[in-house]
This record gives C-alpha cells, sequence and structure tokens, in this order.
C-alpha cells in the first residue's frame, strides 16, 4: 500500500486526479474513484447507523461490517490487489440466515420506513446497491476479484434485513405499500 497520510491537504489532486494505493495517478472521475467513494460513503452511513440504539449483535455485525468495507476499499485501491476475502461473503450469509429466521415471511411490498434505525439501515441498503453497481461496471472494464461484487450483494440483502429486525425492535412492525392493484384485487375476492 502506499504511504500513509500525515497532512491532509496535499494539493495533489488540484488537477482532477488521486493517487491510488499503488502510487498510481487517476482521474477522480475514474470508475475505480467512483467504486471507492461509494464504499465509503456506505461506511459512513452504517457509521451513522451505529449512532441509534441496537441489539448488541447488530452492533457487533455492522462493526465487522465497517472493518469490511475498509478491506473492500482497500482492495478497490490497488489494482489486482486481494484484501476482502470470501470468508468475509460467507459471513454475511450466516448472519442473514440468522436475521431473516426469526423475521414473518413477507406478504407485501414494504416500505423504507419506520423507526429511524430502519429507515437508516434502508438509505444503507440503497447506498450498497449503488456502490454494487458502480463495482459491477468496474470488473467489466478491469479485473476485479469476484469478493467485492458479492460482499456488496450480500450485504445490501442484509442491510434490508436489518431494517425489518429493527423495525420489530420495540413491538414496532414494517411499513407495507399500499398497492392499489392489490387493494382491489382484495376487494373482489
Amino acid at each position: 500500500m502506499g504511504n500513509r497520510l500525515t497532512q491532509i491537504a496535499t494539493r495533489t489532486g488540484d488537477a482532477g486526479t488521486t493517487g491510488l494505493g499503488n502510487n498510481e495517478r487517476v482521474s477522480k472521475d475514474s470508475l475505480r474513484i467512483h467504486a471507492l467513494g461509494d464504499v465509503d460513503e456506505l461506511n459512513s452511513h452504517i457509521g451513522l447507523l451505529l449512532c441509534e440504539p441496537l441489539p448488541s449483535d447488530v452492533r457487533t455485525l455492522l462493526v465487522e461490517i465497517q472493518h469490511q468495507l475498509f478491506n473492500l476499499g482497500g482492495e478497490l485501491s490497488i489494482p489486482g490487489f486481494e484484501l476482502l476475502k470470501l470468508q468475509a461473503v460467507l459471513d454475511l450469509d450466516e448472519a442473514l440466515a440468522h436475521h431473516n429466521a426469526a423475521l414473518p415471511r413477507l406478504q407485501e411490498f414494504i416500505l423504507p420506513a419506520g423507526t429511524r434505525a430502519a429507515a437508516q439501515a434502508h438509505v444503507c441498503r440503497t447506498v450498497a446497491r449503488r456502490a454494487e453497481r458502480v463495482v459491477v461496471a468496474l470488473g467489466t472494464a478491469e479485473p476485479l476479484n469476484d469478493a467485492p461484487r458479492q460482499y456488496l450483494n450480500r450485504l445490501s440483502d442484509l442491510l434490508f434485513v436489518l431494517a425489518r429486525v429493527l423495525n420489530r425492535m420495540d413491538g414496532g412492525d414494517d411499513v407495507y405499500w399500499k398497492s392499489e392493484r392489490l387493494a382491489a384485487q382484495n376487494a373482489t375476492e
């Protein structure tokens, strides 16, 4: 990896380029930098979610996810480097199965709403999906390991499930979409 910054205002990016972890300079509007930015934004939103009251197992999980997102960013910052391991994806699969098992099956679509913590988890989910789309585009343009794409895909699913868990934390429920089509269908049955 490149040198750790001791000075933040370096002025080296004034011309519209930034340095990668291997000291290569790239345009700030490159797919790689967009992917890094989206992963960083996701990590920041998870940090905001961690400011909310959370069950201890969810808090521990989210802190671990923040560390893995930092690994993912490190991998994205150095072309050809592997830092995010497949085990991180498998850990998300395990967390998904655990948290989803305690939830009732969905009968309707839900809105990204409810408690503040649940709504923030939905924001995290949407940022994870955006980050995934950019990582997919980056992987189409240049070689990229599978784990970053898989991790973001699984993480967005987990964040959806966690939003449902958080809506139920104090006896609440999901906020269901009121579909006019479904209401009309149910009225005729």
